[in-house]
């Protein structure tokens, strides 16, 4: 009698722990900079029709977010990561610091979640198609009393331990008079070589698509190097007809490809938390270019169907995505197929002073939408309410593991949230 109640003593504790031990998993935050509901619907009207669906669409649960930060309604992209990374409210030019020092985070230490997440054992990874200090990603592991310090935010990156940094940037980690892939003079004045501290200190070196493409997703660490500065050229359509340059250098992965390679790797090694950034949403939407704008989108929605399809064979996996404000204040035109062809230009500016913008910029051909589900195609023009970072209509999303406990109205600082209770089990109060 007495073995039959040990073995059922011990029967129960064996299936509590693995309970205990399944509601923690992988993360994935996908962050999307400067979006909001109109850009997704933007990219929907236009991708796959009125009625299709993207990616983005496929995810489980919705959050109303709210971004009103300190000292601001309107959060800065620095304000907004250190929220996101810390789980408490700063200040405008807050970055990885409130007052002057690292703040202590929602769990109660002084760290970020991608910190305590590396004390943890856990494997991490960040991912920028913009420029490797972009606060997005690297406020996660770098705290700066200035978000301009872009090569002590750099030497932070690439110092901090992460199993795979993929990001542009190449600038700031080679010292002046030092010509790399992509830079032609690096800008570091204190001398150091940053790419060969990183190849010394174990990481595989890339620098190009065709390279990551050639790469074992076993290599213990990596460095994805894909531009001097940014994978995209952040310019008007006007400026970038002008210089015969197109929106993404396409010798560089999207963010998309960076997405997927990164979840084979992290995914190999064990527990993960992984970052990603697509930052042409955000320096696209502030030069008012819809083109690019919505391309970057397109980037970013092809990588959340990557991280779906990761979770549909890894269900002990989390999905986030949000952005912390909207970059232009896009909004969708629509014009009757009868009053406005494909042959005829949008003008230029709407009643109120808006510019509208066409698929080659303002007052050119009207970009014409997919077919919905009775077979119509309709044109329509893109509105720009400011060249700047607004607050209205920002969505939050999650998918997978605990997915569940997104729903309604959230705050920023609950992002935070979402992802530790993914880590690490634990839903803080």
């Amino acid at each position: 009698m007495l073995q039959k109640i040990s073995l059922l003593v011990l029967i129960f504790f064996s299936i509590s722990f693995c309970q205990i031990d399944t509601t923690k998993g992988n993360v994935i935050f996908i962050h999307p900079d400067g979006t909001g509901l109109a850009d997704w619907n933007a990219l929907r009207i236009l991708k796959v029709g009125p009625d299709g669906e993207l990616n983005w669409d496929k995810m489980k649960s919705i959050g109303l977010y709210q971004g009103h930060i300190r000292n601001r309604v309107t959060a800065s992209s620095n304000a907004g990561a250190t929220i996101h990374a810390y789980g408490v409210k700063a200040d405008v030019d807050d970055f990885g610091k409130i007052d002057n020092e690292v703040p202590v985070s929602r769990s109660g230490k002084r760290l970020s979640i991608m910190k305590e997440a590396m004390q943890q054992g856990i494997y991490t990874g960040l991912i920028n198609s913009g420029s490797i200090e972009e606060p997005g990603t690297a406020v996660f592991v770098s705290s700066n009393s200035k978000r301009a310090n872009y090569n002590e935010i750099a030497k932070d990156v690439i110092q901090s331990g992460v199993d795979l940094i993929f990001c542009g940037g190449e600038d700031f980690l080679l010292p002046e008079g030092t010509k790399g892939r992509h830079s032609q003079n690096g800008r570091r004045t204190d001398g150091l070589n940053l790419v060969d501290w990183a190849e010394s200190n174990g990481y595989k070196i890339v620098y190009t698509k065709e390279e990551l493409f050639n790469t074992s997703s076993d290599e213990k660490k990596i460095l994805g190097i894909f531009a001097a500065r940014s994978t995209f050229n952040d310019r008007t359509e006007e400026e970038l007809k002008e210089k015969g340059l197109p929106n993404f250098n396409p010798a560089a992965p999207t963010v998309a490809e960076m997405t997927k390679f990164a979840l084979e790797f992290l995914s190999r090694k064990g527990q993960f938390f992984l970052v990603v950034e697509e930052e042409g949403t955000d320096n696209f939407g502030n030069r008012n270019n819809a083109n690019g704008k919505l391309e970057a989108l397109s980037n970013a929605d092809e990588a959340i169907g990557f991280a779906l399809k990761f979770i549909e064979q890894n269900p002990n996996t989390l999905l986030v995505t949000a952005s912390d404000s909207e970059a232009g204040g896009l909004e969708v035109v629509g014009y009757e197929i009868d009053n406005l062809t494909e042959n005829n230009p949008l003008p230029e500016r709407d009643a109120n002073g808006s510019p509208i913008d066409g698929r080659e910029g303002t007052g050119t051909l009207p970009f014409i939408s997919a077919p919905d589900k009775n077979g119509n195609r309709f044109p329509l023009g893109i509105s720009w309410s400011c060249y700047g970072d607004v607050t209205g209509g920002v969505v939050a999303r999650a998918h997978g593991l605990h997915s569940e406990k997104m729903n309604g109205k959230i705050d920023n600082t609950d992002i935070y949230r979402f992802l530790y209770l993914g880590l690490f089990g634990k839903w803080l109060e």
